[in-house]
């Protein structure tokens, strides 16, 4: 395993950020890390990079102790943090060779030539940092947090705040890194770990609530079956009345509605089949609809509101 947490705890005076947390994630994964803000994923992040000490419980990052051994798992992880910090005032090249120097590179300048060339920093590897747009600072981070080669990333909401080009650059990017490392990745964008990650976790006032593939937690925790049927001609209002027994219904276009219901899939079609039949109707086309991680975030966090 690259990362492997046991009960871990982080209280602040009374209260617990993280509460008896446990899981795994294997070499190679992207894993997505959700949560409402203060839900605890930071502070996760935190101590799987040294930054905090657990209060109880253990972590470990390929096999080491993150509190027994603490600066050789940071020279495995290489860390994003949510709010970058980066020397403003340096230039993009010279700042990744002031890291490399920290990490004490052999191959520094060839690394960093390495590094500017995956991020897309060539043009801009010879201006100041603060005169970089927030999508290039976000590349300047994620070249600091890789030139050491680390094989464990841990990226804390690394597209917040970007345009959709940018966004979509770095995912690309985290992507093509993702191949090669494991990477625990936190956002609030749920298109982002669809598009990106193998696994998710969802963690709500401290505790995990959900960890599994995107499609087995779309299973577990969708709130019954919604199908989408498009009829021939509108619903008259009385006629609707009888599709709402079946469950709740929504016109999605001037045909087609979504019911959505707490019957089973098979009973579901053949009594919207039924009701078309009873009221002379012609379906042409029904089909279920995907819950979204959206719906199933809502889902498993709403005791947070």
């Amino acid at each position: 395993m690259s990362i492997r947490v046991e009960n871990l705890t982080k209280t602040y005076k009374k209260q617990n950020a993280i509460d008896h947390i446990s899981f795994d994630i294997k070499s190679g994964e992207i894993v997505g890390f959700l949560g409402p803000n203060g839900a605890g994923k930071t502070t996760t992040m935190k101590i799987l990079t040294c930054y905090l000490p657990p209060s109880a419980g253990k972590a470990y990052v390929n096999g080491l102790d993150v509190e027994e051994n603490s600066i050789e798992v940071r020279r495995q992880i290489g860390y994003l943090p949510e709010h970058n910090p980066l020397y403003t005032d340096m230039y993009v090249k010279e700042y990744l060779q002031f890291v490399g120097s920290v990490y004490k590179i052999k191959n520094k300048h060839s690394r960093v030539k390495e590094m500017i060339s995956l991020t897309g920093l060539e043009r801009e590897q010879n201006k100041q940092i603060g005169q970089l747009s927030k999508g290039y600072r976000q590349r300047v981070g994620l070249a600091q947090a890789m030139i050491h080669d680390p094989s464990v990333l841990i990226l804390d909401e690394p597209t917040s705040g970007l345009d959709p080009n940018q966004i979509a650059e770095i995912r690309h990017l985290i992507m093509n890194i993702g191949r090669e490392k494991t990477v625990l990745l936190s956002t609030h964008i749920m298109q982002e770990v669809e598009a990106m990650c193998s696994r998710v976790m969802i963690i709500n006032r401290g505790e995990i609530v959900a960890n599994g593939q995107t499609g087995e937690l779309k299973h577990l925790f969708s709130v019954g079956n919604t199908l989408l049927a498009t009829f021939n001609k509108t619903i008259s209002g009385e006629f609707l009345a009888s599709l709402e027994e079946l469950g709740e219904v929504k016109s999605i276009t001037g045909t087609t509605y979504s019911i959505n219901s707490s019957k089973e899939e098979d009973q579901l079609k053949s009594e919207v089949f039924n009701f078309a039949v009873k009221h002379q109707l012609i379906i042409t086309e029904m089909k279920m609809a995907e819950h979204s991680l959206e719906e199933i975030f809502k889902n498993v966090t709403k005791s947070n509101a």
